[in-house]
This record gives structure tokens, C-alpha cells and sequence, in this order.
């Protein structure tokens, strides 16, 4: 199974083999860690995002070694969202009601907007937001792309789409 695991941890060394280290050893295999000292939590730790595979019976092993080493977890759960695809939305975006945007994609029911960094140069112009969304396949990807597509052209909002190459592969 594919698990996303969200951990804590302090700004010195070694803290990162605590976690990696119990992954390994029960035979979990490491797909990504986003790992951003820029993001201090309110703990004044730093969040580490582990992506991993690992066999559904060794799981609850690993989370309860990662605790045992007195590292904090933050969340896990299985990946149910696993295609991706980034778009690029110009126009006046925040005065066009964006949560309702993000609404409108989240309750498709399988598909969530999942990060978004808006740019906005002036009050009252134009702005930029990239945006995420990630689904729970392709297909239902490409169809969130198109819900969005529609609601972005009720609001004149132009979509560049998608970013990324591979979304719809």
C-alpha cells in the first residue's frame, strides 16, 4: 500500500535517519520526502512529508518504531488521491468568489484542489494562481480539469492546462 506519513521533527542531525531507518528495516520502500526548513510548525519543528510502499501488515510496525524513537507524527494515511496535474488560472481570481472554485472541485467527491499559490500585483487587477488538484485516477483527473474549465470560463478566468506533462498519460 501507499501511505502518506507526516512527521515533526527538530532542526539537528540525525533526525531524519530516526524515521527512514524503521522504513527500511521492515522493508518499506521510500517514494518522496518533501522536506521544506523554511516551514517551522507551531512545535518549532520542521514537517516532513514521507511518501512510502510498504506491505499493509508491516505498517502499524513501522508507525509504532517511528514513535518509540520519540519522533512526533503528524498524519498518515493511504494515498487515495494518485494522479496530479497543475494548472495555471489568469484572471480575477479571488474577486470571483475562488472558494467557491475550490469547492466546487473538492466536492466532486474524487477530486480535491490540493495546493494553490496565488500572485496578485495590484488590488483590482488581473492575478495568477497555480493551482493543484489531484484525483483519485486519471480519468476522474481529466474530469475534474474539465469541471474546473467550465467554472473558470462562467467567471472569464483563463486556464493554462495542465503543467505537468504527464497528467494525462
Amino acid at each position: 500500500m501507499i501511505v502518506t506519513l507526516v512527521v515533526e521533527l527538530e532542526d539537528k542531525p540525525g533526525q531524519l535517519l530516526r524515521v527512514i531507518e524503521p522504513i527500511s528495516r521492515l522493508g518499506g520502500n521510500i517514494i518522496s520526502i518533501v522536506h521544506d526548513r523554511h516551514r517551522i510548525s507551531p512545535l518549532k519543528r520542521i514537517p516532513v512529508e514521507f511518501v512510502i510502499d510498504i506491505d499493509s501488515d508491516r505498517f502499524d510496525e513501522v508507525i509504532g518504531r517511528i514513535r518509540e524513537s520519540g519522533i512526533y507524527i503528524r498524519s498518515f494515511n493511504e494515498v487515495r488521491l494518485k494522479a496530479t496535474a497543475s494548472v495555471l488560472l489568469i484572471g480575477h481570481i479571488i474577486h470571483t468568489d475562488l472558494s467557491d472554485t475550490v469547492n466546487r472541485i473538492d466536492e466532486s467527491g474524487f477530486a480535491e484542489v490540493v495546493e494553490m499559490h496565488i500572485t496578485m500585483p495590484k488590488l483590482n487587477a488581473p492575478s495568477t494562481a497555480l493551482i493543484t488538484i489531484s484525483a483519485r485516477g486519471k480519468k476522474e483527473l481529466k474530469e475534474a480539469i474539465q469541471i474546473l474549465k467550465e467554472i473558470c470560463s462562467d467567471k472569464n478566468i483563463t486556464v493554462i492546462e495542465p503543467l505537468n506533462e504527464d497528467a494525462y498519460d
